[in-house]
């Protein structure tokens, strides 16, 4: 694995990272034995950043990597989110510090340490001032609790009003952001992206293969279950009557036959072409199995010469979403009619 620099915080990272919200989460990896295997087999391969939730499993995915990284966890960066709700308790949510000092406790336990490496808020909050948030979690820093802080789909104008708020408030301030970003979700590239490079800010990209589109997997609408057992949620993500699955699918098969021609796995050009981005630090590798783990270990040298950037440009343009729902954040001005009539 290459290293690069986390933002402004000196701590060196792999140049991808293991996302575990599939490890201990229901409908994915429950065998807790093979969950730390493979948390196991990506550090022994150089992955050093692991990337959790709290909210991932209800808590089980942060014991499965506490478990997993004892006798090792010096070697480790850890990554811990908190912010998305834990129960039906509105309490149990969000960025007050109410809840993010008990938040972090529960997944200091969890996780079997006394501090994390990255502590981020997992989505905006708009219940909260934003104030509030950074003052709690720069209480923590300098409690020795966490080492730098963070945020995940964070949208621009979010990003720049949390530097400015630490600034001048005297908050530490956000080192890193986590957004989803790959060949069909471009949206990052117009402003999220250059922000981040504005401010210096580590971006850990999650999402790249856009939740199994770009697996290699799908190549026509037979290769999609919507069986039964797909959740309501999985269904309108894949069912290629609506009109942004049908375009995602056209795109996919454009991609297909680009990586075929390039001699690529689709999935290996995937997460290469996110790499590839100058403001992208590190790319989240979110495995179910070992076999998928592996899978993906094997393209992580692969780089994307300039005709191949090139081509995928014309299949899906810079700076568009194929479906912009995939940004998996919508602003309250859109998500609450009653601030938009009068």
């Amino acid at each position: 694995m290459r290293r690069r620099t986390l933002g402004g915080t000196g701590i060196s990272v792999s140049d991808h990272a293991l996302g575990a919200m599939m490890l201990g989460t229901p409908g994915t990896n429950t065998d807790p034995d093979d969950c730390v295997r493979i948390i196991h087999r990506a550090l022994d391969a150089g992955i050093n950043l692991v990337d959790t939730a709290d909210v991932y499993g209800d808590g089980a995915s942060e014991e499965i990597v506490g478990r997993a990284l004892k006798g090792r966890r010096d070697e480790v960066v850890l990554a811990t989110k908190a912010g998305l709700p834990l129960g039906g308790d509105p309490n149990r949510q969000g960025g007050s510090r109410r809840w993010l000092t008990r938040a972090l406790e529960d997944s200091l336990r969890r996780l079997g340490t006394d501090h994390v490496d990255l502590y981020q808020l997992h989505r905006p909050d708009p219940h909260t001032d934003l104030d509030e948030t950074l003052a709690t979690l720069s209480d923590f820093v300098r409690a020795g609790k966490v080492r730098a802080v963070g945020t995940s789909t964070f949208p621009a104008e979010l990003q720049v009003e949390a530097q400015w708020t630490a600034e001048r408030r005297g908050h530490v301030r956000p080192r890193t952001e986590q957004p989803p970003y790959s060949m069909l979700g471009r949206g990052v590239e117009a402003a999220l992206l250059p922000t981040a490079q504005r401010y210096g800010l580590g971006v850990l990209v999650w999402g790249p293969l856009s939740a199994g589109w770009l697996s290699g997997r799908i190549r026509s609408a037979g290769d999609i279950d919507l069986s039964a057992g797909r959740t309501a949620i999985e269904r309108h993500k894949f069912d290629v009557s609506l009109p942004h699955n049908a375009r995602k699918l056209e795109a996919v098969r454009a991609l297909t036959r680009l990586a075929d021609e390039a001699g690529l796995e689709l999935r290996h050009m995937a997460l290469a072409f996110v790499r590839a981005h100058p403001a992208v630090t590190s790319v989240l590798l979110g495995p179910r199995t070992m076999q998928h783990l592996e899978s993906l270990l094997t393209g992580t040298e692969v780089t994307l010469g300039a005709d191949v950037l090139e081509r995928i440009d014309a299949i899906v343009p810079p700076g568009t979403d194929v479906n912009p729902d995939d940004f998996y954040y919508t602003p309250p001005a859109l998500a609450d009619p009653a601030l938009r009539r009068r």
